[in-house]
């Protein structure tokens, strides 16, 4: 019996770190996870497609097209999830590639190169004759040009212009712009109704307009020199960002408060007013 430590005895040690580690597709997803991120989410961010990202986070990249493919797939989405791409991708050598890229088949490189039409040099035949034709039809017109204004001089003594005048084109009649809403027209709206006017007139302000039934009519920015209209059976709400920016009209007549700039201002007008309600 042998006293000394036999061959299987000198065998290195397993690396048990090595089968807990979990496979690439398995750490891409619990990164992913980790970081609160849906499959969409790390999709719309690589611009990998969905079914890739998946096939991936399986652990099956027949559908990445090659080896290449996917370590570039693996470095993306690496980066996507904050993982260090560099030990997924020598894992991936390892399990799929025997530790080395493999080759990339030179057909799909210059699939592109073959189908590419070949070349061809300028047809000088056919440009020779274009070239004679427009000289042909050039002299020709010049001839008949000579011919008419040869004809044009020998009757130049007659009383009868050969040509009469072009009329003059009719001008079209201006359109007029559609006409903004104004102090008269607030003035003739109907009695028996609330009509106010908006006008961001020192500045620009956000407001927003209700019905009586609290129906929303307008929630926005006015521009300097923009102006809103609002009409309504009973009642108009307003609520104006910048005040001391706007000039108001209610019922034909103006505001006058004196708001203070960037003021808030909730106002109610009703067909009685203008005073605030």
């Amino acid at each position: 019996m042998s006293i000394g430590n036999s061959p299987e005895d000198e065998r290195p040690f397993e690396d048990v770190s090595e089968e807990a580690r979990p496979s690439v597709g398995r750490a891409l997803q619990q990164a992913r996870i980790a970081a609160g991120l849906t499959v969409d989410d790390v999709s719309t961010a690589t611009r990998v497609r969905l079914g890739i990202v998946h096939a991936i986070e399986a652990d099956d990249f027949t559908s990445c097209g090659g080896d290449v493919y996917a370590r570039g797939h693996i470095r993306t989405l690496a980066r996507a999830v904050d993982l260090d791409p560099a030990p997924l991708i020598a894992q991936f050598e390892t399990e799929h590639g025997g530790g080395r890229p493999a080759p990339t088949p030179a057909a799909p490189l210059f699939e592109a190169e073959r189908i590419r039409p070949e070349r061809r040099g300028p047809n000088w035949t056919a440009a020779m004759v274009a070239a004679i034709v427009v000289v042909i039809g050039f002299v020709g017109f010049t001839m008949v040009k000579g011919e008419d204004e040869g004809g044009t001089t020998n009757v130049a003594g007659d009383a009868t212009p050969s040509k009469s005048a072009s009329p003059t084109p009719k001008s079209k009649k201006p359109v007029d712009p559609e006409p903004k809403p104004s102090d008269s027209a607030i003035a003739a709206a109907p009695q028996d109704k609330v009509t106010v006017q908006v006008t961001a007139a020192d500045g620009r302000s956000w407001i927003s307009a209700k019905d009586h039934n609290g129906r929303l009519l307008f929630d926005g920015l006015l521009k300097q020199g923009d102006s809103k209209t609002f009409q309504d059976s009973s009642k108009i709400n307003l609520v104006l960002g910048d005040a001391g920016a706007i000039d108001l009209f209610v019922n034909g007549k103006k505001i006058e408060d004196d708001w203070r700039p960037g003021a808030v201002e909730r106002l109610t007008y009703t067909k009685g007013d203008p005073q605030a309600g």
